[in-house]
């Protein structure tokens, strides 16, 4: 199978979080394939209702040889490996990683939608994203992610974190 660009987002925000993210980085690498792009570190704040912690997000571009649906089981097995546990919808989380895009496709599966539903209405997203590939075209939206960033509804905090060791 010919190598496939997809872009994922990462992020958590309960215990080392920054030692999490860098662990699931390494087990992407291996498991999925090698990195292209990455973003930034970002500190956001928590989307949704629930009183928790900011996050860490970033985002990568990657080559992979593996299905969708692969790379969503690997993404799921990765995060349970990293202690994620699904409590509650929106919660806080020790990591959490999704599939963005997988090069230009529209795939709706029962539990797998590509492109991600929300990228155009989450800021927390669309900043590391446009960072990386502002050129890039939502093949739903048919939008530019750097025009989606300029149009999105979503006023949330997005801080580049500046001290990583």
């Amino acid at each position: 199978m010919k190598k496939q660009r997809i872009t994922l987002i990462l992020g958590g925000n309960q215990g080392n979080v920054l030692q999490t993210l860098d662990l699931a980085l390494a087990k992407i690498k291996k498991q999925l394939g090698v990195v292209s792009k990455q973003s930034k570190l970002y500190t956001t704040e928590a989307w949704g209702n629930i009183p928790q912690p900011d996050f860490f997000n970033l985002v990568i571009e990657l080559k992979t040889i593996k299905t969708p649906k692969q790379t969503l089981d690997i993404i799921l097995k990765i995060e349970k490996q990293l202690g994620r546990e699904r409590k509650e919808r929106y919660g806080p989380r020790t990591i959490d990683i999704d599939i963005l895009y997988y090069e230009n496709r529209i795939i709706s599966l029962n539990n797998l939608t590509i492109p991600h539903p929300e990228i155009q209405n989450r800021r927390f997203v669309l900043v590391p994203l446009n960072e990386i590939n502002p050129k890039q075209k939502h093949p739903v939206l048919k939008q530019k992610n750097s025009y989606l960033l300029e149009k999105t509804s979503d006023k949330g905090q997005v801080k580049t974190w500046k001290t990583r060791n």
